[in-house]
């Protein structure tokens, strides 16, 4: 997977699955022309393609590589075959789809009602979990279009994170100093992620 490589786009028909093992990709969302936002993240966790579990061949959602890695790729007719022929990767897909939909749901309310810090706090962690390295380039620019925000409050909170010790940014390359900072900084949402996985383990 390439950055900015886009896997599939809302309508089209889902041509392969993809389990990514290093890298994560972002799922879009695109509402009354505005521009798009990031609701979802696939990283090492999960796959691309999940709708195939449900037998719906298409996805309401644009999938984005974010972080460049590799990924396995299935044929969708192929993946299927391989579903039907195995209930343990159905029960785990099952699964998945229970952790995916509590993070479209969790991000849901906390585009809505949290602050620009704690989101920008979530999201950092988040990519870090499936880039598994504490730096990663990325723009306030491309910050700004994921989290659905103008660019100047993505710098003012960035700064604030910068100035608390939590991070180190400097032209694109943004390095996380303090996990433990940001996942206090971070808003109640990436808890209950993870919870959600947990959830799944039990």
């Amino acid at each position: 997977m390439i950055w900015a490589d886009v896997l599939c786009t809302p309508g089209e028909r889902t041509r392969y699955a993809y389990f990514p093992t290093e890298g994560f990709i972002s799922l879009l969302t695109l509402t009354d022309g505005s521009p798009e936002l990031e609701v979802g993240m696939v990283g090492h966790e999960g796959m691309l393609g999940v709708q195939l579990v449900l037998g719906m061949g298409m996805t309401p959602l644009r999938a984005v590589v974010q972080g460049s890695g590799m990924a396995w790729r299935i044929d969708a007719g192929a993946f299927r075959k391989e579903l039907k022929r195995s209930p343990t990767l159905q029960r785990v897909l099952n699964r998945y789809l229970y952790v995916l939909m509590a993070q479209l749901t969790i991000s849901a309310g906390c585009l809505r009602f949290h602050q620009i810090g704690p989101r920008l706090a979530r999201w950092l962690l988040m990519s870090q979990d499936r880039a598994h390295a504490d730096s990663f380039r990325v723009t306030h620019e491309f910050l700004a279009y994921m989290l659905g925000v103008r660019r100047v409050g993505i710098t003012v909170a960035a700064n604030a994170l910068q100035h608390s010790g939590l991070i180190a940014y400097h032209r694109g390359d943004l390095q996380v100093l303090d996990r433990r900072g940001l996942e206090v900084a971070a808003c109640g949402c990436y808890a209950a992620e993870q919870k959600a996985y947990i959830d799944t383990l039990r």
